[in-house]
Order: C-alpha cells, then sequence, then structure tokens
C-alpha cells in the first residue's frame, strides 16, 4: 500500500461531481490528532504506535484504526493562559503556519482529545508531568471532558496543573479531499507516552484499543487486515526509519511543515497526494516487506 488509494464505487460518482463543479465542499472543521509513541525493539519500525479502531456506526472513518484526536471545541480557544507551559502559542503558530489564537485552540484540542480517548494525560507542574490518571477521579474528570461538562481550563485549574505543550511536536497536517460530506482540517501532533501513565480502553467512539509496532501496523493494513485512512499511513511511514523517541521527535520537529490536502485525478479514479508522502509510503512499504 502506499498513501493513494483507488476510489470505491460509492465515493466515485460524488468525486466526478465535484471534479465537474456541480457540488461545493463542506467547510472543514479543524481538528487535532496525537501520534502516542513509545520505545519498542530499537531496530526500523519497531517504534510503537497506539490505535482506536473507531465503531462502524460511526459516520466519519467508521471501521479505521486511527490515532486520538477529534474536533476542535469553541472552549478550547478559551483556555487560562496562567494555565500553558511551554512553546508560546505564537512559536507554536509559526510551526503551524496559523494564528497563535488558532494554534492555541489546536493545542488545547490535542491535549484533552487525548485525555478523553486513551487515558493519557500531557499535563503537570513546571518542572513534573502526571504519573497516573488510573483513579476513579480522574475517570469522573474524564468522563466530564468528554460531555462537556467541564472546560479543560476547569479541569486544570482544579487540579492545580498546566498544559504541559512542550511534550507535544507538531509533524504537519491533512486536509479531508473536497468531495468527502464531513471534512477536517487536522493537525497531527507527536507525543511520547509520559513515564508512569498507561492507555486505557475508554473511548466511546472505538472497539477495539491496542499498541502496535509500526512496522506490523503497516503490514496489517498492506494485507488488508487493518483500515487505514491514508494519513495515517502516511504519518506510520513517517517514523518507521526512527529506532527511538528521540529520533522520531527530532524527525517531527526537523520536517517541514505540510498541510497535504489528497486531491481526485479523474483520470485513473485515484486519490493522489504529494510525491514525497507517495514515495515515502513505497520505500517503507518495500522495507516492511523485504523487497
Amino acid at each position: 500500500m502506499d498513501p493513494t488509494l483507488t476510489l470505491p464505487d460509492h465515493l466515485l460518482e460524488v468525486a466526478r461531481a465535484f471534479t465537474s463543479g456541480e457540488n461545493e465542499p463542506a467547510a472543514p472543521r479543524s481538528a487535532a490528532t496525537v501520534v502516542l509513541l513509545r520505545d519498542g525493539d530499537g531496530q526500523p519500525g519497531g517504534l510503537d504506535v497506539y490505535l482506536l479502531r473507531r465503531h462502524v456506526g460511526m459516520a466519519f472513518a467508521a471501521g479505521m484504526s486511527v490515532f486520538p484526536g477529534g474536533g476542535v471545541d469553541a472552549r478550547d480557544s478559551e483556555l487560562d493562559p496562567a494555565l500553558w507551559a511551554g512553546p508560546t502559542p505564537e512559536e507554536w503558530a509559526e510551526r503551524m503556519d496559523c494564528t497563535a489564537e488558532q494554534a492555541l485552540a489546536l493545542v488545547c484540542a490535542a491535549v484533552r482529545e487525548t485525555f478523553e480517548e486513551s487515558g493519557v494525560l500531557l499535563a503537570g507542574t513546571a518542572d513534573s508531568v502526571v504519573a497516573d490518571t488510573t483513579g476513579d477521579d480522574w475517570e469522573a474528570d474524564r468522563v466530564a471532558l468528554e460531555a462537556h461538562e467541564l472546560s479543560m481550563t476547569e479541569f486544570l485549574t482544579k487540579r492545580e496543573l498546566v498544559l504541559r505543550t512542550d511534550l507535544l511536536s507538531v509533524l504537519g497536517g491533512w486536509l479531508t479531499p473536497v468531495f468527502e460530506p464531513k471534512r477536517y482540517l487536522t493537525y497531527f501532533f507527536v507525543a511520547t507516552l509520559p513515564e508512569g501513565q498507561v492507555t486505557r480502553d475508554v473511548s466511546t467512539e472505538s472497539d477495539n484499543v491496542a499498541w502496535f509496532p509500526v512496522r506490523e501496523a503497516i503490514a496489517l493494513a498492506d494485507a488488508k487486515q487493518m483500515m487505514l485512512l491514508p494519513p495515517t499511513y502516511a504519518t506510520m511511514c513517517e517514523f518507521y526509519d526512527a529506532t527511538s523517541i528521540d529520533e522520531a521527535l527530532a524527525h517531527a520537529r526537523e520536517v517541514p511543515f505540510e498541510m497535504i490536502e489528497p486531491t481526485f485525478n479523474p483520470d485513473n479514479n485515484r486519490l493522489e497526494s504529494r510525491p514525497r508522502i507517495v514515495e515515502l509510503g513505497i520505500r517503507v512499504g518495500k522495507l516492511v516487506h523485504g523487497q
């Protein structure tokens, strides 16, 4: 598999309607997703990545295995600046090619969604990180956040914590193709599983969660035993060469930021991406399969 694909019949007609100008694209919603990593076997493709398989009844990406994440909530942009530690919103905005206000909301959403969907919290004090979020009181707060009964400002204030933006790096972004009825402008962040914390099967949007070595997830996708969206597959390929967490985070910091929008090619009925992404997927696929 590479990060392009031939569209299924039920999408071909829709895609052609947009190509001909018959339909107008839906406005994309800003979203954030976090690639949670932990050290693996120290070999290429050996880093572990956390994936959630979405329920088959979901309106978007049904049955797909994805990273924790979701749409920006209106209250994410209202985070109290006093609860922010690490690179400033302005510094994030420069890296992400957006406004400081957008950067604040996206980073806040990344941390909130990761906690809601995996139980992992990228927060702490100025010099420490939360080490355990498995207690009943933590779960009650997680549920309240998920239900929009608690904002991140209220949650962090209550627990005397700050959002540790230094625990995150941003890799790039993907914009859903114009013909999709639900569209997202998604920023892909990367973070290490904090020491002492564990992931938990808590997401109401998934029916299975697990850690996979990057090479295994790619091999399963190529064998059609796991369904990955092209952005998820491409992101896995980005980290194939990294043999440690430090190498993966360094790559995320150094790779040029791109907002990628796959486009429909009516000549071959395929969804196409940037040449660098396609070449990366082909190269890694060959390595995974020993070619």
